[in-house]
C-alpha cells in the first residue's frame, strides 16, 4: 500500500466522486474561492506598487536622494562638504545648489514659484530633471545670460513659451534714494520641464547657480549640497552616516523626508488595501470547514472501520488535513499563476477593456499617466501565497478533530 497511510486515503476522498458530487461541488468552488482571492490580491497590490514607483520616480525627477544643508541656509564650506560627501562608497555624485522663495511676472500674470539655482553639468547626474525637459535643455542655462526654465503648468500660469521674458522678485529689498524695493531682474525663459507632479510642475523654477548667488547676495555660499545615492532604498542610512562623519554642523535629510505623511499614506493605503481583499480568501477558506465537516459526517463508517482495524487519532486527523490542505494548495497556486500572468499583463487588459467598451479608466489630464502601471514585486506574491497556505491549513484543524473525536460503536451502530 502507498505509504504514508495518511496521506494515500486523504487524496483519495479528495479525488473520490460516487458518494456525494454535493461535497466534490463545495470542494471545488472553494478552491476557485481561494484562487480568485490570491489573483485579486496579487493584481491589486501589483498595480499599487506600480503606482507608487511612478509616483516615486516623478518625485526623484526632482528631489534628489539626499540633501546636506547649512542650519542657518547659508553653507560657506560647502565645497568641502561635497568633497566629503563623495568619498561615501555609496554616493554616485553631488552639486551645490542655492533655493529661494520668490516671485515671477509676466505682463498682468503674477506666480509664487521655488527658485532652484543649479549647476546644470553637476546636476544632470543628481536628479532626472534633464530627461523631463519638454522645451529647451538644461545645458542652456548659462552663467550671466539670465535664463530660467519653468515647470510647464508654471509656464501656462505665466502664459510664457521659450524666448519670452519674465521678472523674477526676490524678497530681500535694496535700499535706493527712492526708498526701500525689492530686488528684481528680468530672465529669459530658455526651457521647460514636465515630471508629472503638480508641486514641481506648478511651483519650481531653474536658474543658473551663479545668477542665484548674484541675486541673492549669497558671494561664494550655497544652500546645500544635493546628492544621489547608489540604491535609493538606503538612502536613511546614508543621510544618518554623513550626518556623523561630516564635519561642522549640518542637516542632512533624504527623500523621504521631503513627503514623509505622503509616503505613510501611500503605505498604510497599501496595507488596508491588502487586508480587506484578504477577507476574500478568508471567507473561501471558511468554505475548506463546511466541506470538511460534511465529508466527516459521510465518512463516519469509515473512519470507525479505519480506527477498528487500528489506525491510530494523529492518522484519522491527518487524512482530513490532507485534504483541506489539498484545496489549499490547489486554489493558491492556481491563484497565484493566474494573479502573476494578470499582473504582468494589466496594461494589455485594461487597454483591451477600453476599446471594446469605448471607455477610460485614467484620464490623463487627472493623473499624468495615460496607462495602468503595474510592479509585482516577490515579497508581496511569497507573503500572499504563504497566507493562503497558513490559513487553509487551519481551517482543516476543527473537522480533523471532530473526526478524531469519531466514537466507533456510535458510528456503526446502525450499519
Amino acid at each position: 500500500m502507498f505509504r504514508p497511510v495518511s496521506l494515500f486515503v486523504g487524496l483519495r476522498y479528495t479525488r473520490s466522486r460516487r458518494r456525494n458530487h454535493f461535497i466534490s461541488f463545495i470542494s471545488l468552488f472553494s478552491a476557485l474561492g481561494i484562487a480568485l482571492g490570491v489573483i485579486a490580491l496579487i493584481t491589486v497590490l501589483s498595480v499599487m506598487n506600480g503606482f507608487h514607483k511612478e509616483i516615486r520616480e516623478r518625485i526623484l525627477g526632482m528631489a534628489s536622494h539626499g540633501d546636506v544643508q547649512a542650519l542657518d541656509g547659508s553653507m560657506e564650506e560647502w565645497r568641502l562638504a561635497m568633497e566629503q560627501v563623495r568619498r561615501h562608497p555609496e554616493v554616485l555624485a553631488a552639486a551645490p545648489y542655492i533655493q529661494a522663495q520668490a516671485m515671477l511676472t509676466h505682463n498682468q500674470y503674477v506666480s509664487g514659484a521655488l527658485i532652484r539655482g543649479v549647476d546644470p553639468a553637476l546636476e544632470k547626474d543628481v536628479v532626472d530633471v534633464a530627461q523631463h525637459m519638454r522645451e529647451g535643455r538644461l545645458d542652456d542655462l548659462k552663467a550671466g545670460r539670465y535664463g530660467i526654465i519653468l515647470g510647464r503648468e508654471l509656464a501656462q500660469a505665466l502664459a510664457v513659451d521659450v524666448g519670452s521674458k519674465v521678472t523674477l522678485v526676490v524678497p530681500q529689498m535694496t535700499v535706493t534714494i527712492a526708498g526701500s524695493m525689492p530686488r528684481l531682474r528680468r530672465f529669459t525663459v530658455v526651457g521647460i520641464f514636465e515630471v508629472g507632479m503638480h508641486e514641481y510642475d506648478s511651483g519650481v523654477a531653474m536658474i543658473h547657480i551663479r545668477d542665484a548667488a548674484r541675486l541673492l547676495r549669497m558671494g561664494d555660499a550655497v544652500t546645500g549640497v544635493r546628492i544621489r545615492i547608489r540604491d535609493v532604498w538606503q538612502a536613511r542610512r546614508v543621510s544618518l552616516q554623513l550626518a556623523n562623519s561630516l564635519p561642522g554642523v549640518y542637516r542632512v535629510l533624504n527623500w523621504t523626508d521631503y513627503h514623509r505623511n505622503f509616503f505613510a499614506a501611500l503605505k498604510m493605503e497599501k496595507r488596508m488595501m491588502g487586508l480587506l481583499l484578504f477577507l476574500i480568501v478568508v471567507i473561501a477558506a471558511f468554505n475548506i470547514i463546511t466541506t470538511l465537516v460534511m465529508m466527516v459526517v459521510d465518512k463516519q463508517s469509515d473512519i470507525a472501520i479505519m480506527k477498528t482495524f487500528g489506525a491510530s487519532p494523529g492518522m484519522i486527523m491527518r487524512i482530513f488535513v490532507v485534504q483541506g490542505a489539498t484545496l489549499g494548495v490547489v486554489g493558491t497556486v492556481l491563484g497565484t499563476v493566474l494573479g502573476l500572468l494578470l499582473a504582468f499583463n494589466v496594461e494589455d487588459a485594461v487597454a483591451a477593456i477600453e476599446r471594446a467598451f469605448g471607455i477610460h479608466f485614467i484620464d490623463p489630464s487627472v493623473y499624468y499617466i495615460s496607462k495602468l502601471p503595474s510592479d509585482a514585486q516577490w515579497p508581496d506574491v511569497m507573503m500572499v501565497a504563504g497566507g493562503s497556505l497558513l490559513l487553509s491549513l487551519l481551517m482543516t484543524l476543527y473537522p480533523a478533530w471532530r473526526a478524531y473525536r469519531t466514537e466507533p460503536a456510535e458510528a456503526l451502530r446502525y450499519e
